[in-house]
């Protein structure tokens, strides 16, 4: 049975995967009283690892489309997190978004966008939050983006 949100996202187009298993020797989420904590998310799309550095290979309009993946990857935690009940959200606190792009390459912020403007379409006010948006010279497997994420479960 989905609630509010999980119809919201079907307007949207959105139907979540299912929770993205991890890669090495850690765990997906952890909550600490209210909190999720969220580990980082890789993008993704139909045909696997979004794969390119921003300023290079990658212009900023893909860099937001994959960022909007891993928001897609985030919330699928969620639901984990809130035992399948993605109603029990809150409301999304903080972001870190990594950016997989070159040393004079600026627009961090723009590409992370993708991920929070979806995230207030889905959820509203609900959905605005802190956040950092930063450069990295690498990310796992040749991502564009990877983003970590705290979030307020009930």
């Amino acid at each position: 049975m989905s609630g509010t949100i999980e119809t919201r996202l079907a307007e949207l187009g959105v139907t979540l995967p299912d929770a993205p298993a991890p890669a090495a020797n850690y765990v997906p989420f952890v909550r600490v009283g209210d909190l999720v904590h969220v580990s980082g998310q890789i993008c993704s799309g139909p045909d696997g690892l979004i794969l390119g550095k921003l300023g290079a290979t990658m212009d900023t309009d893909a860099g937001a489309a994959a960022a909007k993946s891993c928001a897609i990857a985030l919330l699928a935690q969620c639901k984990a997190a809130c035992e399948g009940d993605l109603d029990r959200l809150v409301r999304v606190v903080k972001l870190t978004g990594f950016v997989n792009s070159t040393a004079d390459f600026t627009d961090q912020p723009k590409v992370i966008n993708g991920a929070s403007d979806f995230l207030v379409e889905a959820l509203g006010d609900a959905g605005r939050h802190a956040r950092s948006a930063v450069s990295a010279a690498a990310l796992p497997l040749g991502v564009a983006v990877e983003i970590e994420g705290i979030f307020q479960i009930g």
